[in-house]
């Protein structure tokens, strides 16, 4: 049995479709023992206390630098006994030192297919937004392990998505989410809970 942890920062529609994921045996050998959201507001944290998950604010703002910061997500992760942490719409660039004590125990859904439509400035519908400007007609989802750089680290899983003609940044976000990052998230999951992913020389193989 694995435990997460699943960060958050705003709506936490990611969430929820882990929250089912576990209910409908979607995700197995997974127990969400914690939701932690960097903003007081999100409605991921009502989510959370409505499916009885322990949640917790913890705001860089409210830390004298970053390392601290990182050090206290560490502690709470580690009171948690957290074997994997999910980024699920979290939108906090990692203090180093968190990633190195959980290195390749991070994942992250980022809404392109990565390298496309990525790193520091990309998220929301900014991603979207530079998607339809491009002109793609493709996009998709990436669920990646993450590392020190924005939206790098070894890819586990990717869906495709096609861009349709009279796109808004909003309604192609809605078919990224419900096409590809609800599916892959709980998937990604799952597959690291049943120990299916490697990480060797820098790429994640699955066994």
């Amino acid at each position: 049995m694995q435990n997460i942890a699943i960060c958050v920062s705003g709506g936490g529609t990611n969430l929820q479709a882990i929250i089912d994921g576990v209910a409908d045996g979607k995700i197995r050998d997974t127990h969400i023992s914690l939701v932690v959201s960097n903003k007081p507001n999100a409605y991921a944290l009502i989510r959370a206390e409505k499916a009885g998950i322990p949640s917790q604010c913890i705001s860089p703002k409210d830390f004298p630098d970053r390392e601290a910061f990182g050090q206290a997500m560490i502690d709470v992760f580690q009171e948690y006994q957290i074997d994997l942490v999910v980024f699920a719409g979290y939108l906090v660039i990692i203090p180093e030192n968190l990633v190195r004590q959980y290195s390749n125990q991070i994942i992250n859904v980022h809404p392109s297919l990565i390298p496309a439509h990525c790193g520091q400035g990309y998220y929301g519908l900014k991603v979207h937004e530079s998607v339809l400007a491009m002109g793609n007609k493709v996009t998709g989802a990436t669920i990646h392990f993450v590392d020190e750089k924005a939206d790098h680290g070894p890819i586990i899983l990717q869906k495709a998505v096609a861009v349709e003609e009279g796109d808004t940044p909003e309604t192609l976000q809605k078919r990224v989410m419900e096409q590809a990052e609800w599916i892959l998230l709980p998937r990604a999951i799952d597959l690291i809970g049943q120990g299916r992913v490697e990480v060797t020389d820098g790429i994640a193989h699955i066994n």
